[in-house]
Parts: structure tokens; C-alpha cells; sequence
């Protein structure tokens, strides 16, 4: 177990107890299935805009997204005046080998 992950478990697991964040992460695991209206390519990842399909507030959406980023499961890019969101897929895969190792 990396002293990485040690140290960064506890934000995993508080970013990953909300269910609205949880089916964040589930969206962008599939997202030409949930945003295929996005003008940029998805490639690049999912505007942060296109997340207010759940029913929150921008400010809420940017919250969540800030909290999955900083726990390390997304990674934000800034494309112009947009920021684009993508999954960590390593990070993800780090976070269940450790938790395989419990």
C-alpha cells in the first residue's frame, strides 16, 4: 500500500459517501451515454455545465466536483472558458487495490 493512498484514503471515502457524487463518477465513466449534447469532445472530458442534469446548483455541482478532484478520482482541465472534468481511472484503480488489500 502506497503512503500516497494511506494518507489520502479518508478523502476517497468522504468524496465516495455521497450519492450524488458517486453517480458523478458514474457518468463520466460512460460519458458519450450521458452528454452526448456537449459541443467539445468528450475526449477532453465533461464540462462542469453539463452536470446540473442532477438537480443542483451550479455552485452545488462545482462543490461536488471540487471534492472528487481534490480526493484525486477526476481530473479537472481548463479548455477556454470552460473547465472539463475527467476520471482518474488510475487513481480509481490505485484506490481499489488498497481497498482489496484490507
Amino acid at each position: 500500500m502506497s503512503k500516497e493512498w494511506s494518507d489520502n484514503r479518508e478523502e476517497i471515502l468522504k468524496a465516495l459517501a455521497n450519492p450524488v457524487r458517486l453517480e458523478m463518477l458514474d457518468w463520466l465513466k460512460e460519458p458519450e451515454k450521458h452528454f452526448s449534447d456537449q459541443h467539445l469532445p468528450l475526449e477532453m472530458g465533461v464540462c462542469a455545465g453539463q452536470f446540473v442534469r442532477c438537480g443542483l446548483s451550479q455552485s452545488t455541482v462545482s462543490a461536488h466536483l471540487s471534492i472528487l478532484a481534490k480526493a484525486g478520482l477526476i481530473v479537472p482541465q481548463r479548455v477556454g472558458q470552460w473547465t472539463l472534468y475527467r476520471r482518474d481511472e488510475k487513481a480509481i484503480a490505485a484506490f481499489l487495490a488498497l481497498i482489496a488489500e484490507l
